[in-house]
């Protein structure tokens, strides 16, 4: 006879994502980006330079980045050799020069050096993705924008959200199971729990409170 007190487990994905949100808004009160910033511009960059890598060495490089080029003024005209000595610790620093100071142009060309808040021209600006503009909506605008990196990726098929593999269809499947306005933090809190319980090689099942939810759990400790 199944118990009572055991909540019922979602059949469906988009049951399962409606629970999931649910549960990590307990798990993690504050949906945080963990990318140090203190505008739109900052966070930008910082995005920018984040990927293949962690929001942790990001950290370590902006406050001098900043420093030295607080606007898009300043960053579009910085000589790229100052750029990339910055930022060399975060990989692939000469892609990341290039589209950093590509981005600061095309802020002050077609922006009057503003950042934009429309996805359509996020996404136009150098460097500057999907995820990467999903995130600028979602934190520092407060717009709805669920941007899916590998934590959401990972977790999202996991979880049993999506068997989507492609990031633009897993926002997708993602974003239709929850109102818009719930899309950045619950992509924030997915990311929050990629980093700290659901790991790429040795997921913490153990210790996870979606566990009694998760298929890949449900089917094997060891086979995620």
């Amino acid at each position: 006879m199944a118990d009572p007190t055991r909540p019922k487990r979602p059949r469906t994905p988009k049951g399962r994502t409606v629970e999931v949100a649910r549960r990590l808004v307990d798990i993690y009160p504050e949906a945080i980006c963990e990318l140090d910033h203190t505008n739109a511009f900052e966070l930008l960059a910082a995005t920018i330079m984040s990927a293949q890598t962690t929001d942790a060495r990001v950290n370590m490089v902006t406050p001098e980045l900043f420093a030295r080029y607080p606007t898009p003024v300043d960053l579009a005209g910085a000589a790229p050799g100052d750029i990339e000595e910055i930022i060399r610790s975060t990989g692939f620093y000469q892609n990341k020069t290039k589209s950093l100071i590509g981005m600061a142009a095309a802020l002050l060309e077609r922006y009057d050096g503003e950042v934009p808040t429309a996805l359509e021209d996020l996404v136009t600006l150098p460097g500057v993705g999907r995820k990467t503009a999903n995130v600028v909506r979602s934190v520092v605008f407060r717009l709805p924008g669920l941007a899916v990196d590998t934590h959401v990726g990972r977790l999202s098929r996991r979880l049993g959200l999506t068997v989507e593999e492609d990031p633009v269809k897993v926002e997708t499947v993602l974003g239709g199971s929850l109102a818009p306005a719930a899309w950045g933090d619950f992509s924030l809190r997915l990311i929050l729990h990629g980093r700290r319980v659901c790991f790429a090689k040795k997921p913490q099942c153990d210790a996870c409170l979606l566990e009694d939810m998760c298929p890949s759990s449900l089917l094997s400790a060891g086979n995620h």
